[in-house]
């Protein structure tokens, strides 16, 4: 059993001292609640509305930014995962950082970019399926429009995940409440994991975010969920064995014919 704390947040655009401090914050809260890993939205380090400034502000899996991060999760004595505008070489890559402040740090890339805006800024990687171990469990990383593709969720559920963590940054719009209290509830399900699906909430020069931040659960339900304005840290319980009667009635992975 682990406690995971989600961050839905209001980045400050082109400001990462401000988000880092930001999460620094909520890490201590969910640190104070019982959690043991804390997930924030996509690109929170930057604010997902920079522009063509994340081209500035990108930094290696190495470099300073992820240095303080390590150091936060390490003071406060939680695992975090926060989306950041990675570089490497010559390319930059929309990625979601994970550090517990001991081991190594962990690095996913968006495989599936979303719209002009994305593709203008970043560059694809292909689809994979790392997994992370960590407190007995064994975790996947998705970022945003990663997770509307089942392809990708079952990629990790094959792979062994129990839980997938999805930094996120889903506008604001008329189908925004569909893909987050309907489409991710049903990614769930479908592969007997849970989800944790962690939006950005507010606006920015160049977006409004739909908030509706959510971990779900196997059978579909939804352990804790945000409103579509505030900020929030939600917290819920990942613990898979409480979900053993849902795996055996919904076989959904054993059955699979491909």
């Amino acid at each position: 059993m682990m406690r995971i704390a989600a961050l839905q947040m209001q980045a400050a655009a082109g400001d990462p001292a401000a988000n880092l401090a930001r999460i620094e914050k909520a890490a201590a809260e969910a640190a104070e609640k019982g959690a043991s890993i804390l997930v924030a939205p996509e690109l929170a380090v930057t604010g997902y509305g920079s522009g063509e400034a994340i081209l500035d502000l990108a930094e290696p899996a190495d470099g300073p930014m992820a240095g303080r991060l390590g150091a936060i999760a390490r003071a406060a004595g939680v695992a975090i995962v926060t989306g950041f505008a990675e570089r490497g070489g010559n390319a930059v890559y929309n990625s979601a950082l994970f550090v517990d402040g001991a081991s190594l740090a962990v690095v996913y890339r968006k495989s599936h970019l979303y719209g002009d805006y994305e593709r203008a800024l970043f560059r694809p990687e292909k689809p994979s399926a790392g997994i992370i171990e960590h407190g007995g469990l064994k975790l996947g990383l998705l970022i945003c429009y990663d997770v509307e593709f089942p392809e990708n969720v079952r990629r990790l559920a094959q792979a062994g995940a129990q839980a997938v963590l999805v930094p996120t940054a889903l506008p604001a719009s008329d189908h925004a409440a569909l893909i987050a209290q309907k489409m991710i509830p049903v990614r769930a399900f479908e592969n007997q994991i849970f989800v944790a699906y962690v939006n950005h909430c507010g606006t920015d020069e160049r977006f409004a975010y739909a908030g509706l931040s959510g971990i779900a659960a196997p059978d579909g339900n939804l352990l804790a969920k945000a409103g579509a304005r505030n900020e929030a840290l939600l917290l819920a319980r990942i613990e898979p064995e409480a979900y053993r009667a849902s795996a055996a009635e919904n076989t959904y992975l054993a059955d699979l014919k491909v």
